[in-house]
């Protein structure tokens, strides 16, 4: 049985891409202290670079996603 898909509305979007842009700046800071006290060389320096990095893809993908959800409305880059 297929499944219908309903995208997320504007609003839901930009919820998201708020959510999404704290989150992403607070990995950032999470990953420079971390990597202060542990040095740039170390496994959780690295995971949490690695952490930081993955979502931001994800913003870029939502970014895409959005675009494909509200064709014709501008997203204006929210999740950038």
């Amino acid at each position: 049985m297929a499944e219908t898909i309903v995208p997320l509305s504007r609003e839901e979007h930009r919820e998201l891409a708020g959510e999404l842009r704290v989150t992403d700046a607070r990995l950032h800071e999470l990953s420079d202290l971390v990597t202060g006290v542990y040095g740039s060389e170390s496994r959780v320096a690295f995971m949490f670079r690695r952490a930081a990095e993955s979502v931001g893809r994800l913003r870029h993908e939502m970014q895409t996603q959005a675009a494909l959800d509200l064709p014709g409305d501008p997203t204006e880059q929210i999740y950038l």
